[in-house]
């Protein structure tokens, strides 16, 4: 057991991480001037916009997971999530400043969303939507500006929330004396995870679904959600790799809980795959006009190689190397594996957003904004993630269950 005396300091993340934030920092403020040079010139400004959508759905996708999958280890109480929960907990941290990077997403609004903002006289539904709406509100309807807006609060106020009280008991736990807080936890945890779909599943229909107003689908959330997860759970195997070269993590992850990670990855892709492929069939199935045309933008002019990719690369690969029990215990490799389904991630939201603005998939030179963009988010994110990390042990030492968790790897410090 861990004696009164302690402070966690033995539990301290390395010096590593103080350099991975200098770097990270680095890292979002180059690119940060080279995305900012974008927006401003007239002729790249629209692609700025549609690539900052993209790189802000990535790391939103990563934070809101990252929260997800620490309310499930709340519930659950595995020891899988023991091993990484700080790092779980400063990822969700970033919430407040990915609601930062939200606004401008609203100062892109006309370029991203001029479909349903100002309709073409030619979809007569749009025009009489918006016409009855801006009649009878004075102001706009559900997709418009203030709704638009206003449910945005919404939903990052629910989430902010949320995070608030899962970090604040927390860090009651780096302090004696050993107590139980996992019904309290529960009690935020299970309507925490029904309150993150509803939000999250509105949220991606007002962001991404939106950009083709006239399609629909019913299992959309259900899609980001998983995505979501999965690109949470492959950085945190990812962080736990780097973090296992240096002490205390050298001595806390053992084979069985990366084992226990890697089967949560298996999982995700699994379900990614099944969301995924049922949305096609059944729309498919359906053949109705406006909703096949979603899947004839994205399955033709050359979009077909991006969802071949996603197929192979995003579910076939990786599930056949995560059938493997020996691949899943072994952080050397798993990590890898990890790294490139981020990368498929970012794949999958490019391929969900771009065809709503480019009919074809031919190179344009705006596409290294799709990368750029990204960078520079992930590199404020990476820089304000590390300094969350720094801030505390990397286990809630006056937790009951990280006790139990210490006698089971054999690291208790008298």
């Amino acid at each position: 057991m861990i004696p009164a005396r302690t402070n966690g300091s033995e539990f301290m993340v390395p010096e590593i991480t103080q350099t991975i934030y200098q770097r990270s920092l680095g890292v979002g403020l180059l690119f940060g001037v080279v995305s900012l040079i974008a927006a401003i010139f007239p002729d790249t400004r629209v692609q700025f916009f549609r690539s900052y959508l993209l790189g802000f759905m990535l790391w939103l996708g990563i934070t809101l997971g990252s929260m997800a999958i620490l309310m499930i280890q709340h519930m659950t109480g595995g020891k899988w999530g023991m091993v990484i929960r700080r790092q779980l907990e400063a990822a969700v941290k970033c919430l407040p400043l990915m609601a930062l990077l939200f606004i401008p997403i609203i100062a892109g609004m006309p370029y991203l969303y001029g479909t349903w903002l100002h309709p073409d006289a030619k979809n007569k539904h749009l025009v009489d939507l918006s016409h009855v709406y801006l009649t009878h509100h004075g102001t706009a309807n559900f997709l418009f500006l203030n709704g638009y807006i206003g449910r945005a609060v919404v939903y990052f106020a629910i989430w902010i929330i949320i995070a608030f009280f899962l970090n604040k008991w927390s860090e009651e736990q780096d302090s004696p004396p050993v107590q139980n807080l996992s019904p309290r936890f529960r009690r935020i945890a299970a309507p925490g995870l029904i309150l993150y779909a509803f939000t999250i599943s509105f949220a991606v229909m007002d962001w991404i679904m939106s950009l083709s107003p006239p399609w629909i689908s019913t299992i959309y959330g259900f899609i980001f959600i998983v995505g979501e997860l999965l690109s949470a759970m492959c950085l945190m195997v990812v962080i736990e790799r780097i973090l296992s070269n240096y002490a205390p993590t050298a001595s806390l992850l053992k084979a069985k809980e990366v084992h226990d990670h890697g089967k949560l990855m298996l999982t995700f892709v699994m379900l990614w795959a099944y969301f995924s492929f049922s949305q096609l069939l059944i729309i498919w199935a359906g053949n109705l006009p406006s909703e096949i045309n979603f899947f004839t933008r994205r399955l033709y002019s050359g979009w077909q190689a991006i969802a071949l990719a996603l197929v192979v690369f995003h579910f076939g690969v990786p599930f056949l190397l995560l059938l493997s029990r020996q691949f899943k215990r072994d952080a050397k490799t798993l990590v890898w594996l990890a790294s490139w389904l981020l990368f498929m991630r970012f794949v999958d939201l490019f391929w969900y957003i771009e065809p709503n603005f480019n009919q074809t998939l031919a190179f344009r030179w705006g596409y290294l904004l799709d990368l750029a963009v990204p960078i520079a988010i992930g590199g404020f994110w990476f820089a304000f993630f590390s300094r969350n990390l720094r801030s505390r042990p990397l286990l809630p030492v006056y937790d009951m269950h990280a006790q139990e968790f210490l006698e089971y790897v054999g690291a208790a410090h008298e």
